[in-house]
């Protein structure tokens, strides 16, 4: 009977050697392989905003229950500043391995052509997939001013031009991009008063100090319920449907002008395409549950009924090309994007 011992030395080192490197993968496949235990350690997701933000709700509500789902700990690490730019940069110089998360969103287009960004807002990341789109703005007015419709109130301010002032968010938000494309449409000269967000600017409404504002939804809609506001229009392509009466501006002959944003999901480019693919469908099955699209639609919010990479991808190409031509309209002086 054979021993494996003489097996072995009858075999011949050079053989073994063959057998046993044969019956490795390849390199690559070693490397996916790798990814095939993902997650196994704790995930962290940059919100390049303040805790309570648009931008950061979704985010944490996906990270909780994402966590649910992969049996890991999905952490949000809030690092705002630089108008999200903080954030992204650190973002774009993680390791790509999964472990490291991005939340963008329409403040990544609309930085491009106002402040000088340190990284392609693109191309510097793998997309896995949109989170929510919206919320669009809204046009409120001070609840005590006799307009009853957008047309009046427009009507007003072409015969008195220095009567009317919107709050804003600054030069280069969507607050301020909206108000300079309807003073460009409307051919009216409303004003803009900056206040730190958005929000700052819709709760002063209701006060002396302005007429109005382009608020989110979820700025807006509580002050109008409370009596304090007057909503004119919606800055969507659709109504809103938990806000159905009030009408979007294209039906009131302003078309294009759409500021609904969206915040999406990405990961450092490089990121292993199996590891991105996981990241998309485990991603899929929380927001199209219904308790996500629950709690979004009341901010109103929407999930997407395609929701890949590419499709997070080419819509930030096209809202790239969007924003460029509404920055245009601000006077602002505008930065080269980086390539």
């Amino acid at each position: 009977m054979t021993t494996t011992g003489t097996l072995l030395r009858r075999l011949g080192l050079p053989l073994i050697g063959a057998l046993l490197f044969g019956a490795l993968p390849p390199a690559d496949a070693q490397a996916q392989d790798r990814s095939n235990d993902y997650p196994n350690r704790p995930i962290t997701m940059i919100v390049p905003f303040a805790a309570g933000g648009l931008t950061d709700v979704p985010a944490r509500i996906l990270a909780a229950m994402l966590q649910e789902r992969i049996g890991q700990s999905v952490v949000v690490e809030n690092k705002p500043g630089g108008s999200g730019t903080l954030g992204g940069a650190y973002a774009v110089r993680a390791a790509p391995d999964g472990y490291t998360l991005f939340a963008n969103s329409i403040a990544d287009v609309q930085n491009l052509y106002f402040i000088p960004v340190p990284y392609n807002a693109i191309d510097d990341f793998a997309m896995i997939g949109m989170i929510v789109e919206g919320p669009p703005l809204v046009l409120i007015i001070n609840a005590a001013l006799p307009y009853k419709s957008l047309d009046e109130m427009l009507a007003d301010a072409r015969t008195n031009p220095a009567k009317l002032s919107f709050g804003t968010s600054g030069p280069a938000t969507s607050p301020s991009m909206a108000l300079a494309q309807l003073n460009e449409l409307a051919k009216t000269e409303i004003a803009g008063v900056p206040f730190n967000g958005s929000g700052e600017a819709a709760r002063n409404v209701p006060g002396n100090s302005i007429q109005g504002a382009f608020a989110f939804y979820a700025q807006a809609k509580p002050l109008a319920d409370d009596g304090k506001v007057r909503a004119l229009a919606i800055a969507s392509k659709e109504r809103i449907a938990t806000w159905s009466e009030v009408p979007t501006m294209a039906e009131l002959g302003f078309p294009n002008f759409d500021y609904s944003g969206f915040v999406g999901l990405a990961a450092p480019a490089k990121t292993p395409p199996p590891i991105i693919a996981y990241l998309n469908k485990e991603l899929n099955n929380v927001v199209q549950s219904q308790e996500f699209r629950s709690r979004m639609a009341a901010l109103g919010m929407t999930v997407p009924a395609e929701n890949t990479p590419e499709r997070l991808a080419d819509y930030m190409r096209r809202e790239s090309i969007h924003q460029r031509e509404l920055a245009a309209l601000t006077g602002i002086k505008m930065t080269t994007p980086p390539h």
